[in-house]
């Protein structure tokens, strides 16, 4: 340090500029050097400031193993029976949000059976159904505002519906007719809602999570009071969009919530080969992110984490990250047969000893607000009103040939005019090749 000194004299004696008498200054300010305390005060002690971190020095030669770490827990409010466990967490939901909740969880149920049924009768081309995640859909749309932004991956049709997304728009975008939002240009399933604040699901996986952190980045920038809640699975944080979404809405502050389904399985691959680390949660302090466990079996557990993350993102201008633990009853996709990867046994206990939907319905039925009258009742309507949704999607025609060109740009530039134009000509001079009756007729 004396010879720090000398030198910081020597350089004002000789003329040095001020910069350079600024710099040493600055250094003795910022030195990691200290005097400790104590009973030798003339004894002095390295403490580290390297930047972009937080620890002390250490001389005993240790890695950090991964065992050595206990696991993060899972948040739960309701048992498997449907009693709250601890009753200063009972998010004291009236009457009739419950009630929403399980009337939606089942209907998106009996959604699934019917139009996984259409695909395998070849009447539409591809479906995804929701089996047992349908606690993490419903507990998490009703901690949140209508008007925050959610950007979903393909297996979150119940945050839709419990936004208000008809039976007939679920079955006008499967078929693709010329009811459908997107004008029949998306597979099945991949829903969007400019009107309900749902962003238009996208097949790659994660390419969602950095579009959302970037809206949530505007969102902070325009202060506004609302936050992005980005839905995507455990196997999609294994792409590289991921870890630049997180990092990205860290390093920024941004007011989204990061909501992980880990159902135990992207598509075959269970999660002992995807990871070797304490699930998805453990990667949220790494990344500077508050981060909860939630057993998204438990629609209450779920709503608490998602309206307390949602505060956070808004008082604190932060990022949230909420690992829900759940599983897939249902195969991956229609193009899936997970009997080749699990066995029958594990799929059946999963249905029949932790389902979302049996747990609600026991705290409704403990509650004195469900019986047996009423889910034979309920039941038997939701069957009907799917099945006049279905009947009437099925013949609709599907939309006009020249939607090919539109919602492309603004104002039809000049060259897609003539591609649209040339393609009438063909198809009218070839139009024995073509089941134009099946289409909406052209201008």
């Amino acid at each position: 340090m004396l010879n720090i000194a000398r030198f910081a004299a020597r350089a004002t004696l000789v003329g040095a500029s001020e910069t350079i008498q600024r710099t040493t200054a600055c250094y003795f300010h910022r030195s990691s050097i200290i005097q400790s305390s104590g009973s030798n005060p003339g004894r002095f002690e390295d403490k580290p400031e390297f930047p972009g971190s937080r620890s002390q020095y250490v001389s005993k030669l240790e890695f950090i193993e991964p065992e050595s770490q206990e696991g993060i827990p899972v948040y739960r409010v309701l048992n498997r029976e449907g009693n709250i466990i601890e009753e200063s967490e009972d998010p004291k939901l009236p009457k009739e949000i419950v009630t929403k909740m399980y009337r939606d969880m089942t209907l998106l149920n009996t959604m699934d059976k019917v139009l996984y049924e259409s695909q395998r009768q070849g009447r539409i081309s591809f479906y995804m159904t929701n089996y047992g995640e349908e606690g993490t859909h419903m507990g998490s749309a009703a901690a949140l505002d209508p008007s925050d932004l959610v950007y979903g991956q393909y297996r979150e049709a119940g945050v839709l519906l419990w936004r208000g997304f008809s039976l007939d728009q679920f079955m006008n975008q499967c078929y693709g007719n010329a009811h459908d939002l997107g004008k029949g240009r998306q597979m099945p399933v991949h829903y969007g809602s400019k009107d309900l604040n749902f962003v238009t699901i996208s097949s790659p996986l994660a390419t969602q999570m950095p579009q959302a952190a970037g809206s949530a980045y505007a969102f902070k920038l325009q202060k506004k009071d609302n936050v992005v809640i980005c839905y995507f699975g455990e196997g999609a944080a294994s792409e590289g969009d991921a870890h630049a979404a997180l990092n990205f809405a860290a390093v920024l502050d941004c007011p989204i919530i990061f909501f992980c389904r880990n159902n135990g399985y992207a598509i075959s691959t269970p999660t002992k080969d995807q990871y070797r680390g304490d699930g998805i949660a453990s990667r949220g302090p790494g990344y500077g992110i508050s981060t909860i466990r939630v057993d998204g079996n438990d629609p209450f557990a779920v709503y608490n984490a998602t309206k307390a993350a949602r505060k956070t993102c808004l008082s604190q201008n932060r990022p949230v990250l909420i690992e829900a633990m759940t599983y897939r009853i249902g195969h991956h996709s229609t193009s899936d047969d997970s009997s080749a990867y699990r066995s029958v046994d594990e799929v059946s206990y999963w249905d029949r000893q932790d389902n979302p939907i049996t747990r609600l319905r026991h705290f409704m039925v403990n509650q004195g607000w469900w019986d047996e009258e009423a889910e034979k009742e309920w039941m038997l309507d939701a069957r009907k009103r799917v099945m006049k949704a279905f009947a009437e999607a099925e013949p609709r025609k599907r939309p006009s040939p020249e939607e090919l060109f539109n919602d492309v740009y603004d104002e039809l530039p000049p060259m897609l005019q003539q591609q649209m134009k040339e393609m009438k000509e063909h198809v009218m001079q070839h139009k024995e090749h073509y089941p134009l009756e099946q289409y909406e007729k052209m201008t």
